[in-house]
């Protein structure tokens, strides 16, 4: 299996929320906010380093342990933020990225360590599928670094996962909040109210 330590967590937290007007990844969620969520669950996977590519937020993510990237300009799209932490972890000498998403709040370490054990050297592209559609999170080797660091728009690396290896997980585990309605239907999931008090 990868070693996580030659592994950069690169945790995509820069986007504008436009559909869900307001600060979502601040957003309670079971008792703290929603972009904490995946921070938490992969806390214990010893990476290499982690980077969170932020944008005018409140959110301390150097708190949690993460090397903090700002993405001045989020109107260029989640490719610049994915470039952003692919230049932040090649910079620290890490062989991998391994991108997530903030308002992925249920993605598990059990999960991303299936990811690790398909990798297979520098050409590695394994990503997460619901069955149906790939998605991060997602796995790139160092071979993959230069086509990531000319990422821009909002396809981010769409193109570049299609070609690789795909893991699937349950649709519930790679569910992402775009809208509030999106945050109101997981928090009923788990009995909460729909104002997350």
């Amino acid at each position: 299996m990868l070693e996580p330590e030659q592994v950069a967590l690169v945790l995509l937290a820069a986007g504008r929320s436009l559909r869900f007007e307001g600060d979502k990844l601040s957003e309670p969620f079971l008792g703290k906010p929603l972009a904490y969520h995946v921070a938490t669950a992969l806390e214990n996977i010893p990476f290499g380093a982690r980077i969170a590519v932020v944008s005018d937020t409140r959110l301390d993510f150097a708190a949690l342990g993460y090397d903090v990237v700002e993405n001045r300009d989020p109107s260029l799209g989640q490719g610049r933020s994915l470039s952003h932490g692919v230049a932040r972890a090649q910079e620290l000498g890490c062989d991998y990225v391994l991108v997530a998403l903030a308002d992925m709040p249920r993605v598990t370490a059990a999960h991303i360590l299936r990811l690790f054990d398909a990798a297979h050297g520098p050409d590695t592209i394994v990503a997460s599928s619901d069955g149906e559609w790939p998605m991060p999170p997602a796995l790139f080797g160092k071979a993959h670094f230069e086509a990531l660091l000319g990422l821009h728009g909002d396809e981010g690396a769409r193109e570049l996962i299609t070609r690789g290896r795909h893991v699937v997980t349950t649709p519930a585990e790679l569910v992402d909040i775009d809208t509030r309605e999106d945050l109101e239907e997981l928090r009923a999931l788990y009995g909460l109210r729909t104002d997350g008090k």
